[in-house]
This record gives structure tokens, sequence and C-alpha cells, in this order.
């Protein structure tokens, strides 16, 4: 089992900036993809960014510009840099991992808690 486990989210004031971590542990092989999506209140789920092992990394074109996406391989920990935030930003966030839990080459996308990132002042 993999358990993916989120912190730094919080309020903020409109033109702030949090920076969230998600840090994966337990029976990793590998990890390939690591990213952020996010739901607001009545609104869809959205893809906010990844990253794959490689380093490329992939934005929703609304946060282009002020969030930035990283990984740690050695760590095992995505993180999501968000600067100049605005009110439709408010949303909860929640990191994936697609990880190889053994040699055979099998991903499976593992999920964590969500954590509630609001912009208001």
């Amino acid at each position: 089992q993999v358990q993916l486990v989120e912190s730094g989210g919080g309020l903020v004031q409109p033109g702030g900036s949090l920076r969230l971590s998600c840090a994966a542990s337990g029976s990793i092989f590998s990890i390939r993809d690591m990213g952020w999506y996010r739901q607001a209140p009545a609104k869809q789920r959205e893809l906010v960014a990844s990253i794959t092992s490689g380093g490329d990394t992939n934005y929703v074109d609304s946060v282009k510009g002020r969030f930035t996406i990283s990984r740690d391989n050695a760590k095992n920990t995505v993180y999501l840099q968000m600067n100049n935030l605005r009110q439709e930003d408010t949303a909860v966030y929640c990191c994936y991992a697609d990880v190889q839990e053994s040699p055979i080459p099998f991903f499976q996308r593992y999920w964590g808690q969500g954590t509630q990132v609001t912009v208001s002042s």
C-alpha cells in the first residue's frame, strides 16, 4: 500500500503565496507522474499541474506563470508553489502519484486526502 500525505494549505490574501507538499510513502518501486487536481464548490475537478519523473511539466492555462510544480524523486515528494493567488484559486487541492509497487511494470494511481486553499481578503 502507498500513502500520500499533503501539507501546506490554508487561508491567504489575494496576491499571496502558498506552497503545497505531498509526500508518498509505503511500497514504492518507482513513481511515474505526480500532480495536483483541484475542485471548487459547484465546479468540475480540474488538473492544475503535473510533472513526469524526468521533470516535464504541464499546467492548466489559468495558473501558467503563477504556479510552479516540482518534485524530489529521492523523497518521493511533489510540490506546488502558488504565487499571486486569486480568489478563483480557492478549492480543495488533491495530489496524486502513479506508483509502481514492484518490478512488474504496472502503475496504480494513489491520491492524497486533499487540502483546502482559501484565497480571501
